[in-house]
């Protein structure tokens, strides 16, 4: 009896060391979370956190370039409108025109002489780029020549003064002058400026329209 109650106490015994061990194994391992929480400030550590990405966003403006189209009139319908001395691109053109014959440089006087794309529309004849080129701006452009010889050592100070064109227009029909399309003609112009403190003038042979404005087509002499 003696034996037996000595055995039952032998695994008591041990049933409680294994007790004892498993707590203290739980302690050991609180304490040492309760470690690693203090070194880290109670964060988590860092190889543990999950840290969430934003993702970048690239917004890319591409502008598109800017183009400036300039539409060439000649190549536009004509119309009827009667022109004038008083709009904007007769003065401007008249300015040009001025510059270019004290400056002997026909260039700057070539936006006031008649286009050669509405001659294109407006003549009947065999071949008129080719006479639009070879005989009218030629001409043209001896008479600017011509004109600042004639102003002499003061072309460089010979002041515009102003231009009067008759009211004598006329709407010209097709076939009238090898045309094939129809414009206002007007023959006699004056133009009028002071050379050395005198004042002189001398003729714009025909302007012609297109569009509502004038252009010159002969400047000295129609030929």
């Amino acid at each position: 009896m003696q034996q037996v109650t000595s055995r039952a106490s032998r695994r008591r015994q041990r049933t409680a060391r294994r007790r004892f061990a498993a707590i203290g194994g739980l302690v050991m391992v609180a304490a040492a979370a309760g470690s690693v929480l203090l070194m880290n400030n109670g964060r988590t550590p860092a190889a543990s956190r999950i840290v969430p990405t934003r993702a970048t966003t690239t917004t890319s403006t591409t502008i598109p370039p800017t183009t400036t189209t300039t539409v060439d009139p000649g190549t536009l319908p004509q119309t009827m409108d009667r022109p004038t001395t008083t709009d904007p691109q007769f003065q401007a053109s008249l300015t040009n025109f001025w510059h270019a014959i004290v400056t002997d440089d026909p260039t700057p006087a070539m936006p006031f002489f008649f286009p050669v794309s509405a001659y294109l529309q407006v003549k009947s004849i065999s071949n008129p780029a080719s006479d639009w080129q070879q005989r009218l701006v030629a001409a043209y452009q001896r008479d600017i020549h011509s004109l600042h010889a004639s102003l002499g050592a003061a072309a460089a100070t010979a002041q515009l003064t102003g231009i009067d064109v008759p009211p004598t227009e006329q709407w010209m029909l097709p076939g009238s002058e090898y045309n094939k399309l129809s414009y206002w003609r007007v023959e006699g112009s004056q133009v009028h400026y002071l050379v050395n403190g005198r004042a002189a003038t001398f003729a714009v042979a025909s302007m012609i329209s297109w569009r509502g404005h004038w252009y010159i087509v002969h400047l000295a002499r129609i030929a």
